[in-house]
């Protein structure tokens, strides 16, 4: 009987090894954090080995891939997928749907949003609508809304902002920053492109120095003026694709006397 050989995997081993040098790994470096054997990464990363799925959990920790990520991986490697993709309102969801209506529940008066990895706008308080249908006539745009394309689009926030420029400048900065494990994905990279196509959004220059992880915005209303900063919350040790991508996005008042529009 002929020794069987261990199945080849090329595609996983282009994976892990983009996954590693985008975290800026060697294989030695990525074999003392997780005590697999610096041969045995090589192995399976040139396709020589296959891994085990306990193999596959354990770099994927150490490398910080995002759930929908590390079911790539794990369909690479001839395993089904662990992580699934739900709707807020599903049961599986449903302790971190409450959790987070709370949220949203308790910092009215103020606006307040939850967003997907994207940027669409999933959920809100009252305040938000409240808030942002004050400057722009939300019925008119088509759901899900974007709240980057909210603040880009000159039909939009865009000439409500003061500094809109800089702010813009900033918005993208955040994108990139606030990717889900840091990484811009081709779904990303198509908003962004998007983004780019709004008038005199190609020439922003991005800042010279990394933003300030709290961004200010000023809205101007004629005469009156609504100044906020924004706080993001995202949801610890999730378990699905949906939790981990959310994002709750809480806008605070610069001037805690300030009022919103009417």
């Amino acid at each position: 009987m002929g020794i069987q050989s261990t199945p080849v995997v090329p595609q996983l081993g282009e994976l892990l090894r983009y996954w590693r040098q985008e975290r800026g790994k060697s294989q030695l470096a990525l074999s003392l954090d997780t005590g697999i054997s610096q041969r045995h990464l090589s192995f399976v990363e040139s396709g020589r080995s296959a891994p085990s799925r306990d193999f596959l959990f354990t770099v994927s920790d150490a490398l910080n891939i995002p759930l929908r990520e590390r079911n790539v991986l794990l369909l690479a490697s001839g395993y089904a997928p662990l992580y699934g993709e739900r709707s807020m309102d599903a049961g599986q969801m449903a302790i971190v749907t409450r959790a987070v209506d709370r949220m949203l529940a308790q910092h009215e008066p103020h606006p307040a949003l939850v967003l997907d990895r994207q940027w669409n706008v999933v959920r809100t308080n009252k305040a938000a609508p409240r808030f942002f249908g004050a400057f722009v006539d939300l019925e008119s745009r088509p759901k899900p809304r974007n709240l980057l394309d909210l603040m880009f689009d000159p039909a939009g926030m865009r000439p409500f902002v003061e500094e809109w420029e800089k702010v813009a400048a900033g918005l993208l900065q955040r994108v990139r920053r606030e990717a889900v494990g840091q990484v811009v994905d081709a779904e990303l990279r198509e908003l962004l492109e998007r983004l780019r196509k709004y008038p005199d959004v190609a020439q922003l220059k991005s800042p010279m120095a990394p933003q300030s992880p709290v961004l200010p915005i000023t809205f101007r209303r004629g005469d009156e003026r609504f100044s906020y900063f924004s706080l993001i919350t995202t949801v610890g040790t999730p378990q699905c694709i949906t939790a981990q991508e959310l994002r709750v996005e809480c806008m605070f008042p610069m001037d805690a006397k300030e009022n919103e529009p009417a």
